[in-house]
C-alpha cells in the first residue's frame, strides 16, 4: 500500500470508527491572505507573502485545518465526500484541500494540535527553537533542508553543516538567508546522501513528494502546520513549536 493509500485508508477508519462519515456537516475552504495565515513578521521574505505559495484553510465544527499549495481549491460537502478524492491521482490543490481538512478533523478530535500557522514573530522564535532542539536530540549533524523557509535556513545554517533544496525556480541558484539553494529534483538525491537527517517542509503531504521522504533510512523530520493531522496517523516525527 502506498503512502497516501495508506493515509486515506486511516482517515476513513477513524472518521468510521467515530460516527463522523454520515454526519451532517459542512467543511468549507478558503484561500487565506498573507496577513491571515502568517500576520506581519518582520522578514518579509516568506513564499507567501511573495505570492509564491497560497494557504488554504478548512473549517470543521467550529476547528481550523490548513495547508500549504501552489494551487489552492476550496470544499464543500462532507467528509463522506472528500473521502471519496483518489489523492495519488489528484492535483495538489486537491490535496491540500484534503489535507487542510484532515487537520480540522483531527482537532476536533483532540488529536492533533498546531493545525494553524504560527503568526508575526513566532516564525522567527520557532526557528530559534528548531536549531536547540537539532543540537538537543541529534548532536552536531549535517542537515538537508527541503523547502524554502528563510526563518530556519538563516538560524539553521548558522549552527550546522546544511544544504537547502527546493522547487521554485525563483529561488534555485541564488543564496538565501546565507544557503545556496539547490535544484529540488536535480541535487535531491546527492544532498539526502550527503546529509545525516532531512528537514522536509510538511507541504510535501500536499504536492505529492512525500512519497520519497518518509521512508528514508535515516531521520527525516517534517515541519510546520500543513502536516500535523497526517503525521500523527502515519508516525511521521514532526517539529512545529508555535503553530496556533
Amino acid at each position: 500500500m502506498g503512502f497516501y493509500e495508506e493515509l486515506k485508508a486511516k482517515t476513513e477508519q477513524l472518521v468510521q470508527e467515530r460516527g463522523l462519515e454520515d454526519y451532517p456537516v459542512e467543511v468549507k475552504g478558503k484561500v487565506l491572505k498573507p496577513v491571515e495565515a502568517i500576520g506581519d513578521p518582520q522578514r518579509r521574505d516568506f513564499p507567501i507573502l511573495k505570492g509564491k505559495e497560497f494557504m488554504v484553510e478548512a473549517d470543521f465544527q467550529g476547528c481550523k485545518g490548513q495547508a500549504f499549495t501552489g494551487e489552492p481549491q476550496g470544499f464543500q460537502g462532507t467528509l463522506k465526500e472528500i473521502l471519496t478524492i483518489p489523492l495519488r491521482e489528484k492535483s495538489s490543490g486537491e490535496k491540500a484541500a484534503f489535507i487542510a481538512t484532515l487537520n480540522a478533523v483531527m482537532n476536533y478530535l483532540n488529536l492533533a494540535d498546531r493545525t494553524r500557522h504560527c503568526h508575526n514573530e513566532k516564525p522567527e522564535n520557532c526557528a530559534r527553537e528548531l536549531g536547540s532542539y537539532i543540537k538537543e536530540k541529534y548532536g552536531n549533524v549535517r542537515i538537508g533542508f527541503v523547502g524554502y523557509q528563510p526563518a530556519m535556513i538563516d538560524h539553521l545554517h548558522r549552527d550546522f553543516e546544511l544544504r537547502a533544496l527546493d522547487l521554485n525556480p525563483d529561488n534555485i541558484g541564488k543564496v538565501k538567508s546565507g544557503v545556496l539553494i539547490e535544484d529540488g529534483e536535480k541535487n535531491r538525491d546527492e544532498v539526502v546522501q550527503w546529509a545525516d537527517i532531512l528537514l522536509v517542509t510538511g507541504s510535501t503531504v500536499a504536492n505529492g513528494t512525500i512519497e520519497y521522504f518518509y521512508s528514508l533510512e535515516k531521520p527525516v523530520l517534517f515541519y510546520g502546520n500543513t502536516i500535523a493531522g497526517t503525521a500523527v496517523l502515519m508516525g511521521l516525527e514532526r517539529v512545529c513549536f508555535f503553530g496556533n
